[in-house]
């Protein structure tokens, strides 16, 4: 059983990286010296240990510099964890290929499955000691990427605002506050713009390179590697993407001309317009960030028992950092707490529909991985990313009945413009994937042909949007730019958009029956990494992503409920 210690009394030691590799270096020769699977285990056990030690001491320097990017320590801790990740890949290689290679598989794989040699074989094979330098390298401008976000000081209305404080301001009801917000924000990005550019090109070339050591003709195939993708690839993606194109974007377009419609405005919508979906404003949460603590409290103490007692423990334990405050990374993110058995949760509430999002979409990540928590081997807690995104998307539209306590008289704009939100969404993260294949085919591309590329993009993907100058680093093709993940996890974007589609399934079976459908859900995460996403999917008898009737399914569903769905009263 886990201690169960507050997340500040989590005691942190830098470990000392020679000893970590001698002990891996040990365990490794006791598995290849090993006369029976006894010995075999009880080495592999260790090994597990020690893994889920490192890699609590890791995110809770990882925590602790997001929380507060300023804070001197833990900048040095990052800066560390940046520099030996990497020298621990090539030990780290030399167990798994032990592991690969041990006679003692078939006991290994009877125990504990196969898919942990499948993923072994992937990492395996996109990772060579060549590539730490570029490894090294891209670290450090990942953190230069994160830190630049983070240290943003933009002056709007006589205050000095952080990009995610400014966010609110982005969907302000008033026209030329909300317009001001979209220009504060690109003219902060412009100011900055040589850095981003900078920054991103050295990615490109570095990750290019990396690639090429392993033998690829550039990075795409190794991205998926690293992504761990074990049972989709790039002509999978290709033909998802062709069935948005055909099936959302359509429905999409409709959305945004009733939205034009109702706000008055020409269509296509200015970015600034296409941010306000009601003209008396965007919903809103009711309350305080601890009001909003509290009915998420409400809503897992009554969705489940196993809910209940997850999000109970993570309030007891202080394991969520909710606001927005000076110096702290922007975004959200669910990670984990190995040696506790408990996940952490990271967000940055700003007062918008998001803040309820964190507490259902982030807490849906930490519930499957509370639910997984102590699975061996430890890398069967989360399965692979576009899974793991299932969890969470979904858990946000089983809060619809709760939401009446989030949200009080805005909800009934919340629950037209959560759907409306999620199915507009595929086809943006749909063309930030299809934007990053296109950028590692063609490394050599300068960043003003990378920004032409968006554009172009925009058009297909996107056509509502309004491309007029009106807000340059927008129309200009540079608003990818803020999209950390492009920078940071490449090709970790559709992942998010597969599992979109999959919680509109969901959606689709808690209109018709709620508790039928969280089974269903139960079902999927239960199954925590111990099989492949199309098998998870398969045995809680969800349908593919991959299949083109599903999409066209939740399309057509969509579309009803949100072309009959009373807005009668909202302006």
């Amino acid at each position: 059983m886990a201690e169960k210690l507050k997340f500040r009394d989590m005691p942190y030691e830098r470990p000392n990286l020679d000893e970590v590799r001698a002990q891996i270096e040990g365990l490794t020769a006791r598995l290849e010296s090993a006369t029976s699977y006894a010995d075999a285990r009880a080495a592999f056990l260790e090994k597990e240990q020690l893994e889920k030690h490192l890699d609590t001491l890791s995110n809770l320097s990882y925590i602790r510099h997001s929380i507060d990017t300023r804070d001197e320590f833990y900048n040095a801790e990052n800066d560390f964890w940046d520099e030996s990740l990497p020298l621990l890949q090539e030990p780290k290689q030399a167990w798994t290929l032990a592991m690969l290679e041990s006679p003692y598989r078939p006991d290994f794989e009877s125990e504990f499955g196969t898919l942990m040699f499948v993923n072994a074989e992937i990492e395996a094979r996109s990772f060579s000691p060549e590539l730490i330098p570029e490894m090294q390298a891209e670290g450090k401008l990942t953190t230069e990427y994160a830190k630049l976000i983070a240290s943003a000081q933009i002056p709007f209305q006589g205050g000095t605002y952080t990009l995610s404080q400014l966010t609110p301001f982005k969907t302000d009801a008033d026209d030329e506050v909300r317009l001001a917000a979209w220009k504060a924000e690109g003219a902060w990005y412009k100011e900055h713009q040589a850095d981003f550019d900078r920054i991103y090109d050295e990615l490109v070339h570095l990750r290019d390179a990396m690639g090429r050591k392993l033998g690829h003709d550039g990075y795409t195939q190794l991205g998926y590697d690293r992504m761990g993708r074990n049972c989709y690839d790039k002509g999978d993606v290709e033909q998802f993407r062709a069935a948005v194109v055909k099936y959302l974007v359509p429905l999409c377009d409709q959305i945004y001309r009733a939205q034009a419609e109702r706000l008055g405005v020409e269509y296509p919508l200015s970015f600034a317009d296409a941010a306000l979906m009601f003209r008396s404003g965007n919903p809103r949460p009711q309350g305080t960030a601890d009001d909003i603590l509290a009915q998420g409290k409400r809503f897992y103490d009554e969705l489940s028992p196993e809910t209940s007692e997850y999000f109970n423990g993570m309030l007891d334990q202080e394991l969520m950092d909710v606001l927005s405050t000076p110096g702290k990374e922007g975004g959200g993110y669910c990670t984990s707490l190995l040696d506790y058995e408990m996940p952490f949760i990271f967000a940055n509430f700003n007062g918008t529909q998001g803040d309820v999002e964190v507490i259902t979409h982030e807490a849906g990540h930490g519930f499957a991985a509370w639910m997984n928590r102590d699975r061996i081997p430890i890398a069967y807690v989360w399965p692979s990313m576009e899974a793991c995104e299932v969890h969470s998307m979904s858990m946000e539209f089983f809060a619809w009945p709760w939401c009446e306590g989030f949200f009080g008289p805005d909800t009934r704009k919340y629950l037209y413009s959560h759907l409306a939100g999620a199915v507009t969404f595929i086809p943006y993260g749909t063309m930030v994937d299809h934007f990053q294949h296109i950028v590692y085919e063609r490394p050599q591309m300068t960043p003003a042909e990378r920004h032409a590329t968006w554009k172009e993009l925009l058009g297909t993907y996107m056509p509502w949007m309004r491309l007029d100058g009106e807000i340059p680093f927008y129309a200009d093709g540079e608003g990818w730019q803020r999209q950390s993940h492009i920078y940071e996890v490449p090709f970790y974007y559709i992942d998010y958009c597969l599992a979109q589609t999959v919680a509109l399934e969901f959606w689709e079976m808690i209109q018709d029956d709620p508790r039928d459908a969280w089974e269903h859900y139960m079902a999927y995460t239960r199954q925590g990494g111990t099989v492949t996403f199309k098998e998870l999917l398969a045995n809680a008898d969800m349908v593919s992503p991959f299949d083109e009737a599903c999409l066209r399914g939740v399309c057509e569903r969509a579309h009803d409920w949100l072309a009959n769905y009373d807005l009668t009263g909202i302006e």
